[in-house]
């Protein structure tokens, strides 16, 4: 059975754009492997990453798709900072939900796109932790520093202050593209181009080859019909006629 992708590094055939795809959790491990009693390499980790953008040259572009709920912030802000540090022009691509850390993989991006009916995420991080009550309070401390870090990266472009994004990211916001133009958090929304109105010389053209067209199948059918139609029988002679072949006749027979 074969593997599902979940980060895709691929060049567009005849160009200079790498088409990059981020369609899982980011995770710094893959899954376990009971084969091998070990984890697989994780395509969504920032290592992962690393190796592939190396092999990328500066002077290219990338294309990075997302539609990912999100995952480890350690990774994707590892995966973050990597983009921005690469030389290339960088489109990132909204295809579906680009949630938690995915939205934040995004900024990192020249120019950020969502697609139609597509929608992102900002909440506030969480972790699983255990021990006791002061081992439990220094991890609430540490939340707050990483979550003004992680604040840090939605205002650099955004239109947001930061006690309104706070209490987005209080709330568990989900955000339309429309919302997330308003608020400069991408730059633009991606549409079906519509077909440009024709001009009247161009409508006159296809006006006259249509006439021509019918004109030629109107033609076929009248010979098409002429062809099928049952011929007439032949006009009989007129009986001046008929007498006169019938007295030669009569005279070759007394010959």
């Amino acid at each position: 059975m074969p593997r599902p992708i979940n980060f895709c590094f691929q060049q567009q055939a005849g160009t200079n754009t790498h088409l990059l795809y981020i369609y899982d959790d980011v995770t710094k491990f893959g899954k376990f492997n009971w084969s091998t009693w070990n984890y697989d390499e994780s395509e969504t980790s920032a290592k992962y990453f690393r190796d592939q953008l190396a092999a990328i040259p500066d002077k290219d572009t990338i294309e990075l798709h997302i539609n990912s709920n999100g995952g480890s912030v350690q990774e994707g802000v590892a995966i973050y900072n990597q983009l921005k540090q690469k030389a290339c022009h960088k489109v990132g691509h909204v295809d579906g939900v680009a949630y938690s850390i995915a939205f934040v993989i995004l900024q990192a991006c020249d120019e950020r796109v969502m697609g139609v009916g597509t929608s992102a995420l900002v909440h506030d991080m969480w972790v699983e932790c255990q021990g006791n009550a002061k081992e439990l309070r220094k991890m609430a401390d540490d939340l707050d520093v990483l979550m003004e870090s992680n604040r840090q990266i939605f205002m650099e472009r955004s239109n947001l202050d930061e006690q309104q994004l706070i209490e987005m990211m209080d709330k568990e916001t989900f955000l339309t593209p429309a919302q997330c133009l308003e608020y400069g958090l991408i730059d633009s929304v991606d549409k079906k181009q519509q077909a440009e109105p024709q001009n009247q010389e161009s409508l006159e053209q296809q006006i006259v080859q249509l006439r021509t067209m019918m004109a030629q199948q109107k033609s076929f059918r009248e010979q098409l019909q002429a062809m099928t139609e049952p011929k007439e029988p032949p006009v009989p002679p007129a009986p001046a006629q008929k007498t006169l072949a019938n007295k030669i006749s009569n005279l070759f027979e007394k010959m």
